[in-house]
């Protein structure tokens, strides 16, 4: 019963990780288009974004394969919440939509 408890915290805590990681990077983006110095921001936020997760990562797996394969899974699922929450078909239309202006111009 310990195991199986260990393995859904490693999960639920690899969740965690992935909101974080995602969320950030959305943000980022969002943020770096505004930003005059967008480079800055993607490189700073990269490396912010994957040292908490390597090390939060590490500290979940507490050396055993079967918890990091755990947090890993909860990285990935995270991936999906968030572009649920995000919406990327939002930024699709904006594509469209200028991509029809730009015909228009002709």
């Amino acid at each position: 019963m310990t195991d199986t408890l260990n393995l859904v915290l490693a999960g639920v805590v690899g969740l965690a990780l992935g909101a974080v990681f995602f969320g950030g990077l959305w943000w980022t983006l969002r943020k770096s288009l505004e930003s005059p110095r967008p480079a800055l921001w993607l490189l700073g936020s990269l490396l912010t974004r994957m040292s908490l997760v390597l090390v939060g990562l590490y500290l979940v797996s507490d050396g055993q394969w079967e918890r990091l394969l755990a947090g890993l899974v909860g990285v990935i699922g995270a991936r999906f919440f968030v572009l649920r929450l995000t919406g990327p078909a939002a930024g699709h239309q904006g594509v469209a939509k200028e991509a029809r202006h730009a015909s228009d111009a002709r």
